[in-house]
């Protein structure tokens, strides 16, 4: 088998392949021979149809499935004696498959890029903690009431916290906008739910009243037509209603699965939970830190077959998640694609650059807590385990956490206290 290599650009590679004509023909007539011993031909007894009716009845077929199966297997080969590490599958390009004659093909591909970490020494960290106070856990009680509260009419003004029903209409220039009419809308004023003007102007209106509201649309508006546009809504009010948070007895305790203890013990559930939360908070702190500085010291060239794949994947994920059938369009994902496969490129060379092998008690550790809500933890464990894909997506969040712990004990790290609350808003990058 004779090969050959023309890097067509800095990860391009073109690989041309040909294959002799006795290799093909050979693994035709052993194939034949094999159809032979158990073809039935009329007029033939079976295992004893002459060769070249066998031939002439099968050859056609049987020598396109083996020119398919010596065309993957001879790049396989050719990608192994060549040393190569395609990033995605070849575009097969020239393939001459006449009888006869040699095959021969062209194989455009890309390899993955060669990567020199740089700056894993220089890693400066910060780790933010926080106290958990008797106010926080306060604030968190009072939202496990307010998930549980029931609305009640009243008759008087509305104010901020209160659940109400209207109608309005929105003119501008006197006009009705496009979408701007509508009857019975729903929502609790001051909650963000409306227009900053508009929830406003509901404060001080009680049910069966009437009124405009001037609004001025921001400049940073979803709809183009309405950014930055004044305009005034005609409104009427069909019901107030406040909330009422239910009683903190044994229902309510039962209900976020406190059986005994009361108060006292929701309280000590609820700062464990808050304990595990603000810990992962600070966990993807650090990861987000430690992959910021990875992008920043180390440029790396993407193959475009990557980027392609994980983009198909993020629209995937996001149909599967919205409900839609129509793939959305993928330009919006390419950014986010391309930071993925930045960051997995270089977790990967720092993983084998550094030796780092999968450690097991890590990835039983991850199916265990991956199985702790569940009424069948150790079902589940097995039904992991009977799943090589869902077992090889678990090693590789364990691996690139490791990887993780290997840089952050390399770096420098400073600590920054802050309140709960306030860390707990920060976003992930």
């Amino acid at each position: 088998m004779m090969v050959s290599i023309e890097a067509t650009g800095s990860l391009e590679r073109k690989m041309k392949v040909q294959v002799p004509a006795e290799r093909i023909d050979e693994e035709v007539d052993k194939r034949l021979r094999e159809v032979g011993k158990t073809a039935k031909l009329k007029g033939f007894r079976p295992g004893k149809v002459p060769f070249k009716v066998i031939r002439r009845q099968y050859g056609g077929q049987v020598r396109q499935d083996v020119l398919q199966e010596v065309l993957q297997s001879s790049y396989s080969e050719a990608i192994q004696q060549e040393k190569l590490m395609p990033a995605g599958g070849p575009d097969i390009q020239e393939a001459q498959m006449d009888a006869g004659k040699d095959l021969e093909y062209t194989a455009v591909f890309e390899v993955y890029p060669e990567i020199e970490l740089k700056g894993l020494e220089e890693t400066k960290l910060t780790r933010l903690t926080a106290d958990i106070e008797e106010s926080d856990i306060d604030e968190m009680v009072e939202n496990l009431r307010r998930q549980r509260a029931q609305w009640s009419e009243v008759d008087r003004a509305a104010k901020d916290g209160d659940k109400i029903k209207v109608d309005l209409e929105g003119k501008i220039d006197g006009e009705t906008f496009e979408n701007g009419k509508t009857e019975g809308y729903q929502f609790i004023v001051g909650a963000g739910q409306a227009l900053k003007d508009l929830e406003q102007g509901f404060v001080g209106l009680k049910a069966a009243e009437e009124s405009s509201i001037d609004v001025t649309f921001p400049e940073d508006y979803a709809s183009s037509e309405l950014a930055g546009k004044k305009a005034v809504f005609e409104v009427l009010v069909h019901t107030v209603e406040e909330q009422v948070l239910p009683e903190m007895d044994d229902a309510f305790f039962e209900a976020y699965g406190v059986e005994e203890g009361g108060l006292e013990a929701l309280r000590r559930e609820v700062r464990e939970n808050m304990s595990r939360e603000m810990e992962q908070k600070i966990r993807i702190h650090m990861k987000n830190q430690i992959f910021g500085h990875l992008l920043d010291s180390n440029p790396v060239e993407l193959p475009e077959a990557l980027v392609n794949q994980t983009i198909d994947n993020l629209r995937q994920d996001t149909m599967r998640r919205v409900g839609i059938e129509q793939p959305p369009d993928p330009e919006p994902f390419r950014e986010q694609a391309e930071r993925h496969v930045r960051i997995s490129l270089l977790m990967n060379e720092i993983i084998r650059s550094q030796s780092i092998q999968l450690d097991q008690d890590k990835v039983q550790a991850r199916l265990a807590d991956l199985a702790s809500s569940y009424q069948d933890p150790q079902g589940l464990i097995s039904s992991y385990r009977a799943n090589p894909q869902a077992m090889s997506t678990i090693e590789n969040i364990v691996l690139e956490e490791q990887a993780v712990e290997w840089l952050e004990e390399r770096a420098e790290i400073t600590e920054e206290k802050m309140p709960f609350a306030q860390l707990m808003e920060l976003q992930a990058a």
